[in-house]
């Protein structure tokens, strides 16, 4: 995993999703952020399978370095390449995999049949997300950054 450049978020970089928050949560490994509304959200293009634009608050789980504290507002950054590859694995292999069993089985199967395994197809595929979890997490490291 390629350490995020702090002088390329300062600089506006665009390579990089940011998002406001406020310090929610303080353990010894992790802090939770709570998002708040992001202005950036309306000019992305992925806005509409992220989730993070919805209304209500979403919190994110980042490693503990010590440098915050409660209730600190703070900048939430993922490299804007690992938020499209978040939103394939999340929304775009899923449909493929349904929509690839459902015209494969249907052409062996009965409709409904075909239409029951094509969402069952979903059970493995998730069950192997949760399993990878920690793997992900590794991948998918987000940064948080204290306002200037």
């Amino acid at each position: 995993m390629e350490k995020l450049d702090l002088n390329a978020y300062k600089n506006g970089d665009r390579k990089v999703i940011t998002h406001e928050g406020v310090v929610a949560k303080i353990s010894a490994e992790i802090v939770t952020v709570a998002l708040t509304g992001n202005v950036h959200c309306e000019a992305c293009n992925a806005k509409g399978a992220c989730g993070v634009s919805e209304g209500n608050t979403k919190e994110i789980e980042v490693l503990n370095d010590g440098k915050y504290q409660l209730n600190e507002p703070v900048n939430v950054v993922l490299q804007k390449e690992l938020g499209l590859k978040a939103v394939f694995w999340a929304y775009v292999l899923p449909f493929i995999l349904v929509l690839s069993v459902l015209i494969i089985a249907s052409s062996f199967l009965k409709e409904w049949v075909a239409g029951l395994l094509a969402m069952a197809i979903l059970v493995p595929y998730y069950l192997m997300l949760y399993v990878l979890q920690n793997t992900f997490k590794k991948a998918f490291r987000v940064s948080i950054f204290k306002f200037n």
